[in-house]
């Protein structure tokens, strides 16, 4: 295993490894799916995560029908989402600040590679005090291949002015995990709602249980 010392920089993505926001979307969808009289939502969901907007109109329309009004039923998801969390907020994930405040402490360059929207990006980094932790930002909308593919992590990397496998992405999802690995970098998974399987563990520098656990190694 490659010795975490060769570690020189942090890339992180957002929904449920800085933000509490995948068991609230988890949630949304299901409200949905039960307006919308759709089956089999826990699937999509799991398939969905860490994927860009558009990567989940195509899936949703493969999954449900080419008539199915894919964007619409996205579009109702983000409204519920966003009601909600305009009326509770949006809880950070434990450990989350502390660990920001760690990296920087010890003088990592730390960078977020989200597939979300560039516009919630920002406002969500900056209500909850993050954005300054952060020297680049790359979103969802701003890649052709969102994850899994690696062009978002590349880009990451790219603008921390880095080698890939001098770089740790730190993730929840398989998607996300796909992603990092195939722009070779070291891939940290801190599992929110889908947990590994043996594929995904065969891609992993480090399985943590939480963000706090990034210490032990960086």
């Amino acid at each position: 295993m490659t010795d975490s010392h060769s570690i020189k920089a942090v890339v992180f993505d957002m929904d449920g490894v800085l933000f509490d926001s995948e068991r609230i979307t988890r949630i949304m969808w299901k409200k949905a799916a039960d307006e919308w009289e759709l089956s089999d939502i826990e699937t999509a969901v799991r398939d969905c995560t860490g994927s860009s907007r558009p990567d989940q109109w195509v899936y949703l329309k493969k999954k449900y029908g080419g008539d199915f009004k894919a964007k619409e039923f996205r579009e109702y998801c983000s409204a519920l989402f966003h009601s909600y969390v305009d009326e509770n907020g949006l809880p950070l994930m434990p450990h989350a600040k502390e660990i920001l405040s760690y990296l920087k402490e010890k003088k990592y360059p730390l960078a977020l590679a989200s597939s979300t929207r560039r516009i919630a990006v920002e406002k969500e980094l900056k209500d909850a005090g993050l954005w300054s932790y952060f020297n680049a930002t790359i979103c969802g909308d701003e890649v052709e291949h969102s994850k899994p593919a690696p062009e978002i992590y590349l880009r990451a990397c790219s603008l921390l002015g880095l080698d890939p496998e001098l770089c740790c992405a730190v993730e929840d999802s398989p998607n996300g995990i796909r992603s990092a690995h195939s722009a070779g970098m070291k891939c940290v998974m801190v599992p929110d709602q889908i947990q590994p399987d043996g594929e995904i563990k065969e891609m992993l520098y480090r399985l943590c249980t939480s963000l706090e656990d990034l210490r032990t190694f960086l």
